[in-house]
């Protein structure tokens, strides 16, 4: 199947206007933001005010790294990435966090020197003003990026969505700290530094994990997996659709690998003209291409095999570790019995096969007993 599907094209093209449009909005706004805060910062002498002028600045440079990932991830495969350049998204997800991180531990720092060398602050009215009204600028700023992100399903545009409306909660301590100090004289620029920079790091560290579950590979969601077993199961042919697989090469890149049961009396044309037809249907359903599909086939004559089945299947799954039973095929003139089995991650899978292999020859003498075990990956 062609992944460079005009539709596709059309709406990768609108995606990453959007996130390169609104990235620059964020860019001009943290800019103008950290100007107006370094300067009220340096005159009044606060920390906090500076730090928090430096963390809209940090913000900045992270829209350019989304811009250029953004741009270097929309370009074409070619011979030696096929697949594209869509998980560039995820580096230069990983880059941002790498910068939100270094400016709080670098916030940290300067926090502690000032509680060693404590200095008073001279706030104006002005001064205030600016503040207050960073707040209301950041708050509107974080829910616009956060719901474009999700819009377009950006990770990094959501996480500088959530940053900023961190930064609106931390610019209102700063801003409360000030009317504290103004009229009680007791100054705690040092420490809301401190707050400040505690928020910034605890940001960074999650958008790395978060990032890095992108790039390791994490589980897909269960809606997904119900929704693209369920196109699968829907045709009349299929028993059973199992060890389902989604490689996912950048933010809404997705292919799948796929076993389906189907009867031993299907010929191998009309097991193709059914792939061809499954491909599209779960194509055009979720955008998702269906890159391979297995095949397991089931007995649909032999009475037999069906009782055997039955009684296999309770004997494996009798165990907690055992999560599933299929593929299941009796060969009567062969003298073979195969099935997979879905184990759970708290058993190693060689010891659970040894188990079962030992289980069935009691049972089954007769039989040359073939497990196949496989990882829970879908619900």
């Amino acid at each position: 199947m062609d992944n460079q599907n005009p539709v596709m094209a059309a709406d990768k093209a609108d995606r990453n206007a959007i996130i390169i449009k609104t990235s620059v909005i964020g860019i001009l706004t943290n800019v103008l933001l950290a100007a107006f805060k370094a300067a009220i910062g340096l005159a009044a002498n606060s920390i906090a005010v500076t730090l928090d002028a430096v963390n809209n600045l940090s913000d900045a440079l992270s829209s350019v790294i989304t811009i250029a990932g953004t741009k270097l991830a929309g370009k074409l495969p070619d011979k030696e990435h096929p697949f594209g350049y869509g998980r560039i998204e995820y580096l230069s997800a990983l880059v941002v966090a790498g910068i939100v991180l270094y400016a709080g531990i670098t916030a940290a720092v300067e926090s502690v020197k000032k509680m060693i060398s404590p200095e008073v602050p001279d706030y104006s009215v002005t001064a205030l003003i600016i503040i207050g009204a960073a707040v209301v600028v950041k708050i509107i700023l974080g829910r616009f990026v956060k719901a474009q992100g999700e819009r377009v399903n950006s990770g990094s545009l959501v996480a500088s969505g959530s940053d900023a409306l961190f930064d609106a909660v931390l610019s209102l301590s700063v801003l409360i700290s000030a009317i504290l100090f103004i009229a009680t004289g007791i100054s705690l620029e040092a420490y809301v530094g401190a707050v400040i920079s505690g928020f910034i790091i605890k940001s960074g560290i999650d958008m790395i994990r978060d990032t890095l579950d992108e790039i390791l590979g994490k589980r897909m969601d269960k809606e997904t997996s119900r929704q693209l077993k369920s196109l699968l199961s829907d045709e009349p042919e299929v028993r059973g659709a199992h060890d389902l697989v989604i490689y996912n090469y950048g933010p809404d890149k997705d292919l799948a690998s796929v076993h389906l049961e189907l009867p031993d009396t299907m010929s191998v044309k009309e097991v193709d003209s059914l792939t061809r037809r499954l491909e599209m249907k779960v194509f055009k359903a979720t955008g998702i291409i269906l890159a391979a599909v297995g095949v397991y086939s089931y007995n649909t004559e032999d009475s037999v095999a069906a009782r055997v089945r039955v009684d296999v299947t309770k004997l494996v799954l009798a165990h907690e570790w055992a999560l599933q039973l299929h593929g299941f095929y009796l060969d009567e003139t062969a003298k073979i019995m195969r099935f997979d089995v879905v184990m759970s991650f708290d058993i190693p899978h060689k010891e659970g096969v040894r188990i079962l292999q030992e289980e069935m020859r009691v049972a089954y003498p007769q039989y040359d007993i073939q497990i196949v075990p496989d990882v829970d990956l879908s619900d």
